[in-house]
C-alpha cells in the first residue's frame, strides 16, 4: 500500500492524521479478507508525516515493491498524481486506488485526479470509495479485486451521442461554429504548462491541433513582471470598482493570517497584468497554474481569475493607448491551467454567446456530496467548489452575495482572497472533455443547482473548505458511485442557462460542436433532455 501526498509540507503534516486512519480502516479491511498488506514506504518522523511527497521520492520507493505485486493506493488528501504515475505507469501487478468519502482534505478530488490521469496513460486499474470502509460495496468490492478480478462499476449513465437526435438548430449552430473555429483558429493561454501532477489537464498538441485551438505558452515570470508595472492608482481603481458592487473584503491587520489589503491590490494588479498579455498575445483564454510558482511570489489568483470570468466586471485599459481590452466580454480563464477546462470553456464561451445566453462558465471540484432533502424528495446533492475562477454573476446576489476570504495559510503564504459565494439556483450544463485512448472525448450532462437552507450550506462549508464559493447540484439521472466511476478529472465545468428547455438546447449544440471538433461525445445521464435517433 501507498500514499501520494501534496508537494508543501505544511499541507501533507496538516493532512497526515486523515490519512493515516484511512489507511489504517483500508489495511484492516484487507487483513480481515485474509491478506497480508504492509505499507511501500514508511512514515518519517522529521518531516511529521507518510506520504510521497514527490517524484523522486516517488521512484526511490517503486524501485523497492516488487514489480508484480498488488498494489493499493490509499488517498485522503488532495495529492500530486506524477508523484507515483511514473510507477504506475510500469507496474505489472493490479492496481486497486481507494479514497475516503470525506470532503476535508480530498481525498476523492485526489483519487478522481489521478484515476484520470492513468486512464490517459492507458494504465489499467480499479478504484474503490467509502466513507468508513465497512459498507457492502466497498467491501465487496475489495473482495472481488483481492480473488484477482478487476472492479466494473455500473455505466448504464453513459450514451454515445449518436443514440440521439439532435434538434436540428443545435446541429446548425454547433457546426458552423466548429468549422469556424477550425478556419480561423483559437489560442489557448497557458502560464506555465502543468499544475499539482495533474497529467490529465495537459492536452497533447497533437489532439488539440485538429480543432482549431492552438496553445501559447507563456510564463508566469512574465505575468509577475507585468503586475510590477501596474500602479498603485490602477489596482486601487479595480477594488473601488468591487466596492461600488458591494462585494465585501474580510481583511485584517496581520499579513501571515489574515487578507490584507494590500494583498487585495496584488491580486488586483494580477488581473490587470493578466489582460494585457493576454491581449498582446490575442488569447482567447487563458490559464493560470494558480497554487505553484506563483505561491512563493505574490497572493493567491482567486479574484483574478473569478473577474476574467464575469462579463462585467473592471474594465481594464491596454497600455498606452486606452482600448477598454475584451470590452462587454468574458475572458474565460481555466484554473489550474486544466486545458481541458480551457477547451470546454471556449466552446462553451461561444455556443452560450450565440444562444444569446449569459456565457459565464467556470470549472468546479468534484469536491463532496450527501443525500438531502429537495423539494419533498431525498436526493444526492454534490458540493462542488474550486477556489479559483468562478464568476459573480453564477452567484445568488452577483458581487454583493460576494465575499472575499483568505487563503488557508498552509497552502498560500503569501495570501491573498477568494470570490467566495454560494451558487444561485438554476439551471445546468456540465461536462468534461478528457484524454483517453490517446483521443479527445467529452462527457455532457444535465443538472439543476438547488438552494440548501443556510445552516446546511455552512455544514457543508465547515466540513470542506468554508473559503471557497460553493454549489449545490443535482445531476440528472447519475448516482453519486456512477460518476465517480465514469468521471475522468477532478474538475466538471458547468454553466447555466435560462430554463430547462434552454439548457437542454445548449447542450444539444454544444455536443454537436464538439462532435465536429472530432471529439468523441458521450451524453451522460440526462437521456431524456433530448430525443433518441
Amino acid at each position: 500500500m501507498i500514499a501520494s501526498g501534496d508537494l508543501r509540507l505544511s499541507a501533507n503534516q496538516r493532512c497526515w492524521p486523515a490519512q493515516a486512519r484511512a489507511e489504517e480502516s483500508v489495511m484492516n479491511a484487507i487483513r480481515q479478507q485474509g491478506h497480508d498488506v504492509r505499507r511501500g514506504h514508511p512514515c518519517d518522523p522529521a518531516k511529521g508525516h507518510g506520504f510521497i511527497d514527490s517524484q523522486k521520492y516517488g521512484m526511490e520507493v517503486f524501485r523497492q515493491i516488487p514489480p508484480d505485486a498488488p498494489l493499493v493506493v490509499v488517498e485522503a488528501v488532495w495529492q500530486y498524481s506524477h508523484h507515483i504515475l511514473h510507477g504506475l505507469y510500469t507496474h505489472k501487478g493490479p492496481i486497486l486506488t481507494v479514497a475516503n468519502w470525506s470532503g476535508e482534505w480530498p481525498g476523492l478530488v485526489g483519487l478522481l485526479n489521478l484515476n484520470a490521469s492513468l486512464t490517459k496513460a492507458g494504465v489499467a486499474h480499479s478504484s474503490l470509495w467509502s466513507q468508513d470502509f465497512t459498507d457492502e460495496f466497498f467491501l465487496g468490492g475489495l473482495r472481488r479485486w483481492l480473488a484477482g478480478e478487476t472492479i466494473q462499476h455500473d455505466l448504464s449513465h453513459v450514451h454515445p451521442l449518436r443514440e440521439f437526435a439532435l434538434p436540428e438548430q443545435a446541429e446548425e449552430i454547433g457546426t458552423r461554429l466548429a468549422r469556424d473555429l477550425r478556419r480561423n483558429k483559437a489560442i489557448l493561454g497557458v502560464f506555465d504548462e502543468g499544475c499539482m501532477g495533474m497529467y490529465n489537464a495537459i492536452i497533447p498538441d497533437e489532439l488539440l491541433h485538429p480543432t482549431g485551438v492552438f496553445k501559447e505558452r507563456l510564463s508566469q515570470s512574465a505575468l509577475f513582471a507585468e503586475m510590477q508595472q501596474v500602479g498603485d492608482a490602477e489596482a486601487k481603481g479595480v477594488r473601488q470598482w468591487l466596492d461600488r458592487k458591494c462585494m465585501r473584503f474580510q481583511t485584517g491587520p496581520n499579513p501571515e493570517t489574515d487578507l490584507t489589503d494590500e494583498q487585495v491590490l496584488d491580486q488586483c494588479r494580477m488581473y490587470i497584468a493578466a489582460m494585457r498579455i493576454a491581449d498582446d498575445f490575442g488569447c482567447d483564454t487563458i490559464g493560470i497554474q494558480y497554487q505553484q510558482g506563483l505561491k512563493d511570489l505574490a497572493p493567491a489568483s482567486d479574484l483574478a481569475e473569478g473577474l476574467l470570468n464575469n462579463v462585467d466586471r473592471p474594465p481594464v485599459t491596454a497600455r498606452g493607448n486606452g482600448r477598454i481590452l475584451y470590452e462587454g466580454r468574458a475572458l474565460p480563464h481555466f484554473n489550474e491551467v486544466d486545458e481541458c477546462a480551457g477547451l470546454d470553456a471556449l466552446v462553451t464561451n461561444r455556443v452560450w454567446t450565440e444562444l444569446g445566453y449569459a456565457p459565464e462558465t467556470t470549472l468546479h471540484d468534484v469536491r463532496y456530496g450527501e443525500p438531502y432533502p429537495v423539494n419533498g424528495r431525498e436526493e444526492f446533492v454534490w458540493v462542488f467548489e474550486i477556489s479559483g475562477s468562478v464568476p459573480a454573476a453564477h452567484l445568488i446576489g452577483g458581487y454583493a452575495g460576494a465575499v472575499s476570504e483568505r487563503q488557508p495559510p498552509m497552502y498560500f503564504r503569501l495570501g491573498g482572497g477568494s470570490l467566495k459565494g454560494i451558487s444561485k439556483p438554476g439551471e445546468i450544463v456540465w461536462s468534461r472533455v478528457f484524454v483517453d485512448g490517446g483521443k479527445l472525448k467529452v462527457d455532457v450532462g444535465r443538472a439543476q443547482v438547488v438552494e440548501l437552507p443556510m445552516e446546511e450550506t455552512e455544514r457543508r462549508w465547515r466540513i470542506t473548505t468554508p473559503q471557497w464559493p460553493i454549489m449545490h447540484a443535482v445531476l440528472d439521472g447519475v448516482t453519486r458511485d456512477q460518476l465517480m466511476a465514469r468521471h475522468k478529472s477532478n474538475h466538471v465545468q458547468v454553466a447555466y442557462a435560462p430554463d430547462s428547455s434552454a439548457a437542454n438546447l445548449a447542450l444539444a449544440a454544444k455536443a454537436a460542436m464538439f462532435r465536429e471538433m472530432g471529439l468523441e461525445v458521450s451524453v451522460c445521464g440526462a437521456s431524456s433532455s433530448l430525443p433518441n435517433s
